[in-house]
Formats: C-alpha cells, sequence, structure tokens
C-alpha cells in the first residue's frame, strides 16, 4: 500500500454478535479518529446497555497507529481489550473503536473462553464494517506574482495536488492539499520558480 494512505472504517457501524454458555457479546465497530469521540461513543453504550456486565473495548488512532488503548472492564486482566485489539491490528486499522457488551449468562467462561468470544465477537463487527482507504494529506500554501500564474498552473497540471482555495491579485495564493511524501516536492518546485 502507498505509504500515502491508510485503511480506516467507513462512517457506516460494524455490528456482530456472539454467544457461548448463555453469555451474549454485542460487538459494535466504528470510526473514530479522536479521543473525544471515542468517549462520546462509550458513553453511549455505557448508557443504552446499562444492564450489561461489561463494555469492553479497544481502539487504535492516528495514521501511524501509535494511539492505542484496550480495555477490559472488570474483566481478568488481558481477556477482553487485547483479543479485541488484536483484531483491529491484524487488519491494520487505524481511527476504528471497536466496542463489545457482555451479557453474563451464569456460567463463568475461563481465560481462554473470553478470548475466544471477545475476538470471535470483535472480528464480526469488523468483517460487517465497511474498510475504506484513506490519503494522508499535507497543505501547501504558495503565494506568487500575477506574471507566474501560467508556471504555477504547469506545476499542477504535473503534479495533481488538490487545490483548496486560491486568491487572485497583484499577489496571488494558492492552498493546496497533497499526499504527505510528495509535499516537500510540490514546495520545492514552486519555490524553486521564484528564481527563475
Amino acid at each position: 500500500m502507498d505509504s500515502d494512505c491508510f485503511k480506516t472504517l467507513s462512517d457506516k457501524r460494524g455490528e456482530g454478535y456472539y454467544t457461548e454458555k448463555r453469555s451474549k457479546f454485542l460487538a459494535f465497530a466504528h470510526h473514530a479518529a479522536s479521543a473525544d469521540e471515542v468517549r462520546e461513543l462509550l458513553a453511549r453504550y455505557k448508557k443504552e446497555y446499562f444492564d450489561a456486565r461489561h463494555v469492553c473495548y479497544a481502539y487504535v488512532m492516528g495514521a501511524d497507529r501509535s494511539v492505542f488503548r484496550a480495555n477490559d472492564d472488570g474483566e481478568p486482566s488481558s481477556t477482553a481489550g487485547k483479543p479485541i485489539l488484536g483484531q483491529i491490528n491484524s487488519r491494520g486499522l487505524t481511527d476504528v473503536l471497536v466496542v463489545v457488551v457482555r451479557y453474563y449468562g451464569g456460567v463463568n467462561l475461563g481465560t481462554g473462553g473470553l478470548i475466544v468470544a471477545y475476538r470471535s465477537a470483535a472480528a464480526a463487527a469488523l468483517d460487517d464494517a465497511e474498510t475504506v482507504v484513506r490519503q494522508i494529506e499535507e497543505e501547501v500554501c504558495f503565494s506568487f506574482p500575477y506574471v507566474m500564474m501560467n508556471s504555477v498552473m504547469r506545476i499542477v497540471k504535473e503534479m495533481s495536488p488538490r487545490i483548496i482555495s486560491q486568491k487572485y491579485d497583484n499577489t496571488c495564493e494558492m492552498r493546496f492539499s497533497i499526499g504527505a511524501s510528495r509535499a516537500a516536492a510540490l514546495r520545492e518546485k514552486l519555490n524553486k520558480l521564484s528564481f527563475e
């Protein structure tokens, strides 16, 4: 995959279900790109499923996948959050939150059973969700005299950045968005124009 791209989920919620010895595991996969979004979604699930024994979750954020957390919400250590996180990681996803709500069925599943249950529920929700590829973009802003317009447009045609805004006057200004790995090359080409 292009180094400027990352895999995440669309805005459609993925849903999964797993049952084992009368315990029910309801799983939900979401696109979530900020800590605020995660907090909001978790609060909604805790309110909606107030009668559930556990609301466990894991998330991964950032194009470099460097922000992540797994939470067992009272289940034995590493039996819920880690298996959920493992499913997100095995798909190479980011900006994703998976929540698994457990209704206890009266029979203990043991650590192995819990790991399988949380992993299976999370996998089902992620399978139901839609994976999309997004591009990591960087903004480039360039000011130039109007006489340089043709030269600037030649570079725009050659490198195909997305034009965010443009202002034409004695001094023109254009803002572009381009794949992060190509931003430096675009800046360099535009800056060279000033010395031609």
